[in-house]
């Protein structure tokens, strides 16, 4: 089998490929309509077929005799705590924890938000929806109140599963305030709020809150709930260039086969490693590969609480690859910044015995080339910059690691996954010819696991996703086909910016800049930083007649950010300019506000309305020591 022979049969017999791939995991019904329109017109996968992902997670394996294997490893060095679960454990909590839920009125269908540090029950709570058919969506733990709202008013949840308090470094932080203002603020109102009290932080119980380890100690085991391929898995929130979360609906079959596939062909593991992804449930990566294809897989997962640096030191990253016996490794490329900055000499490493590390992938934001070299140099194993999004949930371009190794290309996420047709296209949607930079699509059908609908507004799906480019899944990312045909992706065409793997809405900064008193307009552009990606900037023009010093407005206008978004925002920055450059029809060039503060070559639009702004813009962000001046 060749990289070649594999992709081509799945973009020429799609309904063949998927057959095949589907028949790696166990069915409690075998689809016969492998592919098919639902009732808004969409693709749909195994239409026909039943199954339930927790069985598949847990049971499966307990049922063909890899129930002793470890299955879960939680590594919380800010706790400094290590367990861990064979699959026949973990499956005996999710089952009794399911139980829990059954018995406060949870059924299939119904949501259940999870607001949750990196904590086994964060997990656990997860695979106790899929097992009962409730539809989890995870919110980042410690995501401000008026966001965690506007979840719970756009999913509706029966109830909300969270933790007294997650840790950042050595601060602890009281997750129950923040949910408690959040429930005020939302017009939905949940019937209970389950809380995990934790030792570091006990939290303050109202009407209707509900102890989480009482709750487990009377509940009685409960089976897994058979289910169709299209029920809702779970919701998954990202930003919208609105300011609006869009969530992301993963369906169960579809969702099974892809990551079943992913983990053979992409990361090429095999039942029994093990495999460790360094990120948060929060994330679409903690879904896909924290908890469930690791899981449904047959290998060893580790869930970590930390940091890669400070938690005790930028050697904890090495410690746990050599403490389990890590093969495939996988994280943001921001942490290995952060590890280079402390440690650029990597003195810790020679502690650790990493012999047993197979691969590295890296995900969520680009992979700059000084980072990589570094990472090649100092791993000695085959470094994988692998592209995709929360909407598709797995890998849309790659280096197939259990297909066919080929050589990469420092910036480059190498050729396109089987399943994706990967095009680059123009504003017409004409496809453009190598080398030719354009909007990144995919023609329809999307495979499985992508994302069929958003929640609750299929509409804003197919404004979002499908209107602009008809015919193909518009990725909002920009990029180009080299001669070799290897993909590179540029970043984002729209207002999405990526800060250390959070994706953020600058739509949604500017609203709360615009709202201070002597904002009279504004424009938030994201512009590179070695160490986070990007790093929000603000470009305020003050009211006439107010007199606020500079500084003063930047430290009011941060603080107001981190209140309404939380504190992973990382906006710092903001300075006064005089104008703005726009169209003359009034659209502000943040496009090319960004290329100028990263030095990046631009064409000056044909209907900008003073190029003279440009320079002005310009000259203010080089006094202000932004941009590619600050990153020299």
């Amino acid at each position: 089998m060749t990289y070649q022979s594999e992709f081509e049969h799945s973009i020429d017999k799609p309904i063949e490929f998927w057959k095949q791939q589907a028949e790696s995991i166990d069915w409690y019904k075998f689809p016969t309509d492998i592919l098919s329109k639902d009732s808004n017109g969409n693709d749909c996968w195994f239409a026909d077929g039943e199954l339930n992902t927790a069985y598949l997670a847990l049971d499966y394996h307990v049922d063909n005799g890899r129930g002793d294997q470890l299955a879960l490893i939680y590594d919380s060095p800010v706790t400094n705590t290590i367990e861990q679960f064979t699959y026949r454990e973990l499956r005996d909590k999710v089952a009794i924890f399911a139980g829990a839920l059954t018995e406060l009125g949870v059924v299939k269908g119904d949501r259940v938000i999870i607001y949750m540090p990196m904590v086994t029950e964060a997990a656990i709570g997860m695979l106790a929806c899929a097992r009962i058919g409730a539809i989890h969506s995870v919110v980042f733990g410690g995501f401000a109140s008026k966001e965690l709202a506007t979840r719970i008013d756009d999913a509706e949840p029966k109830l909300i599963l969270a933790a007294s308090c997650g840790i950042e470094f050595d601060k602890v932080i009281p997750y129950k305030p923040l949910i408690d203002e959040a429930r005020e603020l939302a017009t939905h109102k949940l019937q209970h709020c389950v809380v995990l009290q934790r030792p570091q932080q006990v939290a303050l119980m109202g009407d209707g809150d509900l102890d989480w380890n009482e709750i487990s100690k009377t509940a009685k085991a409960v089976d897994c709930v058979p289910l169709k391929s299209t029920d809702p898995l779970y919701i998954l929130y990202t930003s919208g260039t609105t300011g609006k979360p869009k969530g992301v609906v993963r369906d169960n079959g579809g969702h099974a086969v892809a990551l079943r596939y992913s983990m053979k062909s992409v990361y090429g593991v095999e039942p029994g490693e093990v495999y460790w992804a360094a990120s948060d449930v929060g994330w679409v990566v903690g879904h896909s590969y924290i908890v469930y294809a690791p899981l449904m897989t047959g290998c060893t997962t580790i869930l970590f609480e930390g940091k890669p640096v400070r938690t005790p030191d930028a050697g904890t990253f090495w410690r746990v690859l050599d403490n389990h016996r890590v093969n495939v490794f996988f994280t943001a490329p921001t942490g290995f910044r952060a590890i280079r900055k402390e440690d650029p000499e990597t003195k810790h490493l020679k502690q650790y015995d990493l012999s047993h590390l197979r691969t590295l992938f890296v995900a969520g934001e680009r992979l700059d080339p000084p980072t990589y070299d570094w990472l090649k140099q100092t791993l000695k194993v085959p470094v994988v910059d692998h592209w995709w999004q929360t909407e598709t949930g797995w890998p849309i371009a790659s280096n197939l690691m259990g297909i066919e190794v080929v050589d990469t290309k420092a910036g480059s996420s190498t050729f396109p996954v089987p399943g994706y047709n990967v095009q680059i296209v123009d504003e017409n949607s004409k496809e453009l010819g190598h080398s030719t930079e354009g909007d990144v699509v995919v023609k329809l059908p999307l495979p499985p696991g992508a994302l069929p609908t958003v929640w609750g507004d299929h509409s804003r799906y197919v404004s979002s996703y499908l209107s602009q480019h008809e015919g193909y899944f518009h990725s909002g990312d920009g990029g180009y086909f080299d001669a070799d045909g290897y993909l590179f992706i540029m970043g984002r065409t729209d207002d999405v910016i990526n800060v250390a793997g959070h994706r953020l809405s600058t739509g949604e900064m500017e609203e709360i800049v615009a709202s201070h008193p002597a904002c009279a307009e504004c424009a938030v552009i994201g512009i590179a930083d070695k160490d986070k990606g990007q790093m929000p900037v603000g470009l305020v023009l003050l009211k006439d007649g107010v007199n606020i010093e500079p500084e003063a407005l930047e430290s009011e206008l941060a603080l107001m950010v981190r209140q309404q978004i939380g504190a992973f925002a990382n906006f710092k920055r903001a300075i006064v300019v005089q104008r703005l450059p726009k169209t003359r029809s009034g659209k502000i060039l943040r496009q090319v506000m960004r290329k100028i503060a990263d030095k990046v070559e631009f064409e000056q639009p044909a209907t900008i309305d003073d190029p003279q702004i440009l320079v002005e813009i310009q000259d203010s962000l080089v006094s202000n020591k932004i941009g590619y001046v600050g990153n020299q």
